[in-house]
């Protein structure tokens, strides 16, 4: 054998292990893709969760938030404020969820829950008076795309659950 046929299997081998390596690398990058997936939306319903999760364990919060969203008028001027904070992370996180649907990190079945969820709230006068006031704490995207939201005819949010603030009956 001479040295040309050594040097052509030569690169021969080095380019089948050169497509081999570029495949192996790509069925890795397809699995590491789909663990971020999973763990952004792993994050994403953890943040609202940690959200929502002291109104459940609090009841004074619970009324703030319930009250704050139907009739923020009805509220303290400190209870108002409370409100307002809670309004933000509320929003905050879904907006963290909104960016990553954007992104192709949160499932298209799972973002339709959480935008439905979205319409809901931001249908509610007090947070649609937090978004008027403070909007510009959020993404110029996010808030396009909450103008985008068609209106609900009836909020089911868990200060208008069944179309009244309060049910004696429940």
């Amino acid at each position: 054998m001479n040295w040309e046929a050594i040097s052509a299997v030569s690169q021969l081998i080095g380019s089948v292990a050169v497509v081999v390596s570029v495949l192996y690398l790509a069925v890795q990058l397809r699995g590491s893709t789909r663990v971020a997936k999973v763990a952004a939306q792993d994050a994403a319903a953890t943040a609202l969760r940690d959200v929502t999760k002291p109104f459940m364990e609090n009841a004074e919060l619970a009324r703030i938030w319930r009250t704050g969203l139907e009739n923020l008028k009805a509220l303290s001027a400190e209870d108002q404020a409370r409100f307002f904070h809670a309004a933000y992370q509320f929003m905050k996180a879904l907006e963290t969820i909104h960016y990553h649907y954007v992104y192709g990190l949160l499932d298209a079945q799972l973002w339709e829950g959480w935008s439905e969820l979205l319409q809901h709230y931001v249908a509610t006068p007090g947070i649609h008076y937090y978004l008027t006031e403070r909007g510009p704490v959020f993404s110029r995207r996010f808030r396009e795309f909450i103008a985008t939201l068609e209106p609900v005819s009836q909020r089911m949010t868990v200060g208008n659950l069944f179309g009244k603030e309060t049910r004696p009956d429940v």
